[in-house]
């Protein structure tokens, strides 16, 4: 999977969260969890120059129902050479690579709620995406810079990725000039000088993580940074970047600080008040996350620091680590928590402006793939944007909107009480709902069962009669609330400008119509439904940037000629929209067709110009044709009038500085 540049701030920390969350649970997920891995004790030797790791683990487990079979996911890269059971006896041990399994037959077979232990040696080599469980993204990787073993690379035997909850003690040999970032209680030693062999490395130093309280404790990075420490605000904070980015380090400590401690004041204490803040490369995933880890990739460092990717980040803190989804329908409180924490940072940050635009990223998110309900959300294929989608931006808007069905305190104190309840457990939406249930002093199960057991979002209309109220006493306007949805309930907000003072008024939306009668001292001059954007909902905005986003998603998966429908369908609902052109000449260009491509570019020019990027980044690309097709005259010209619009947006200024110096060439495409 490549990554395409995102020109517009807001569109790059959605597509980050998306890109993200595709790797966020495994394809075997749909079967029914068996067993119960209790706790991990792991020794691993990374060999940076010849890419390998070597490792052996001591898997603790527990039936949970009588079984003869022990399935485990892991890494198609590596191979498993033995596999011992709790006396030291061989087993016999089947590699499934169509769904990244190892399958070990127990003799005796396990009865429920009976624990042994099976200890795996295996090895192999890391260092593409090629074995990767999910297709197309490296999520482990040996190397001589930087090395790095997501979670979700499954680099050891893992069991319910996201769901089983677990203890480890790990211990990471590598050369002795690396740092190795792991979560838990930290102690350094000198390697043996006796290396297994084959590894290939020489003498260096182990790093042993402790984590001792059930989470995933599964992602390791080393590598040579440097490290920053701050212990601002009682957080013990640990930044570990590379040379190029050091001056980043105290803006970056300051905002993760900021960060940290406000989600403190919203859901209290955090699992450990050690972060590390830690550097990965750019061949991997925008973001991970793992007890007390933050790793953001090179890409997501910027000057402009990128607060809403560090919140979200940090924010899995409360929601992954210590909370975490109790099965894969309940998925949403763990990314749609996390996204919805953003947003509160962003409010925090950036006013209600702020939350106003994270809202509107969320919505188009929520309706984008809004075909199945949330709460059966285990149906889907779970690397589908279907999933990711829901999940994640419908996740969060359930909140927004239980926020304004609640109010702000007694909301804050349904999240408080969750994260406190269920702190180092796994929790459902039963759970949750319990608890917003107690806050709000009634029953939700029409809020809930409205945004979770079903689809679909209202398209507000209004018709509406003002009348002239006698005496000098105003006037009042009696109207109506429309929309599709027959069984829909939600309050709506309803605000009304007038010549003197702006009326609003909370007005209990029930069926496809609800009316209302407002009375004003000033005359009408325009009534606004939902303002705030309090409630999801679909307007010809929405529905093109969802087109937009759905087309997307086919070009991260290769289909151009789905992409081309998705945007064509958004210049049905606004023909001069700037983005819609662009997308579409993006796709030409990937396609190296670019006299379409050119012509699309110009389109977006003469559009309505929204977002305002589309136009520094429309004259960019158009002199990069224009290089590519040996016109180095009119390539300057445009690389100029780019610089001329002084939008620096997702660095487009630098971009046309480094082509006027030297032309653009085209890079061939490398494949395998």
């Amino acid at each position: 999977m490549s990554f395409q540049p995102r020109r517009q701030c807001r569109a790059f920390v959605t597509c980050v969260v998306f890109l993200f969350s595709l790797i966020a649970i495994p394809a075997s997920a749909a079967e029914k969890t068996r067993l119960r891995v209790d706790d991990y004790q792991i020794d691993a030797e990374l060999s940076p120059h010849s890419h390998k790791l070597t490792a052996k683990a001591r898997v603790k487990f527990t039936a949970l129902e009588d079984v003869n079979i022990a399935s485990f996911e892991l890494h198609n890269g590596l191979r498993v050479t033995k596999v011992l059971d709790e006396r030291g006896k061989p087993l016999s041990a089947e590699r499934v690579t169509q769904d990244s399994t190892v399958r070990v037959q127990l003799p005796n077979g396990l009865s429920k709620d009976a624990s042994t232990t099976l200890t795996f040696d295996y090895e192999g080599e890391l260092n593409s995406a090629d074995d990767s469980p999910v297709q197309g993204l490296k999520l482990a990787s040996i190397d001589d810079d930087t090395s790095y073993l997501l979670y979700a690379g499954r680099w050891f035997p893992v069991n319910a990725y996201g769901i089983n909850r677990f203890t480890a003690t790990m211990n990471i040999t590598v050369p002795a000039h690396m740092l190795v970032i792991g979560s838990g209680k930290e102690s350094v030693s000198n390697a043996s000088a006796t290396k297994r062999a084959g590894a290939g490395a020489v003498a260096g130093k182990t790093y042993t993580f402790v984590w001792d309280k059930p989470s995933f404790p599964g992602t390791i990075v080393a590598g040579q940074f440097q490290e920053f420490k701050s212990n601002e605000a009682g957080l013990d904070l640990h930044l570990f970047l590379k040379p190029v980015h050091k001056d980043l380090a105290a803006a970056y400590a300051e905002t993760a600080v900021k960060e940290f401690t406000y989600y403190v004041t919203l859901y209290g204490p955090a699992p450990s008040t050690t972060l590390r803040v830690v550097e990965i490369p750019d061949d991997t995933v925008p973001s991970a996350w793992a007890p007390e880890i933050a790793a953001i990739a090179s890409r997501g460092l910027t000057q402009k620091i990128n607060y809403r990717l560090l919140a979200n980040t940090i924010a899995h803190q409360w929601w992954g680590v210590s909370v975490s989804p109790g099965s894969r329908d309940d998925w949403w409180l763990n990314d749609g928590f996390a996204r919805y924490s953003e947003a509160r940072y962003v409010e925090q940050a950036a006013g209600k402006a702020g939350l106003e635009e994270a809202v509107k990223d969320m919505s188009v998110g929520a309706l984008a793939y809004d075909t199945v309900p949330l709460s059966t959300i285990g149906k889907l294929d779970i690397f589908s944007p279907e999933f990711q989608s829901l999940v994640t931006d419908k996740g969060a808007m359930i909140l927004h909107m239980l926020r304004w069905v609640e109010g702000d305190q007694k909301f804050d104190q349904t999240m408080r009480t969750f994260a406190a309840k269920f702190s180092g457990k796994s929790a459902s939406l039963d759970d949750f709902r319990a608890i917003a249930e107690q806050n709000y002093g009634d029953k939700l199960t029409w809020f809930f069962s409205q945004w979770l057991d079903s689809t679909g979002a209202p398209e507000f209309k209004t018709k509406y009669t003002i009348y002239r109220l006698g005496n000098g006493k105003g006037f009042r306007v009696v109207g109506q609330i429309a929309q599709d949805l027959d069984l829909f309930r939600m309050p709506v907000a309803l605000k009304i400008d007038t010549d003197g003072k702006t009326e609003e008024k909370r007005i209990e939306v029930v069926g496809t119509d609800s009316p209302f009668s407002i009375e004003t001292f000033g005359k009408p001059r325009r009534i606004v439904i939902d303002p705030e954007d309090r409630v999801l909902k679909n307007s010809p905005e929405i529905k093109l940037r969802a087109s937009i986003q759905r087309g997307q998603g086919l070009i991260q998966q290769g289909d151009f000629s789905g992409a081309l429908s998705e945007f064509n369908k958004a210049l049905e609902v606004n023909k001069n929209s700037s983005l819609a052109h662009y997308r579409i000449a993006e796709v030409f260009f990937l396609q190296h067709n670019y006299q379409a491509a050119a012509n699309a570019y110009r389109e977006s020019l003469n559009g309505d110009g929204d977002p305002r990027w589309t136009e520094v980044w429309a004259h960019i690309q158009l002199g990069k044709i224009f290089d590519v097709t040996g016109q180095r005259e009119r390539a300057t010209n445009e690389y100029r009038q780019a610089l001329q619009t002084n939008d620096n947006t997702q660095g487009a200024l630098e971009e046309a500085r480094k082509y006027l110096q030297k032309p653009f060439e085209q890079v061939k495409e490398q494949h395998g």
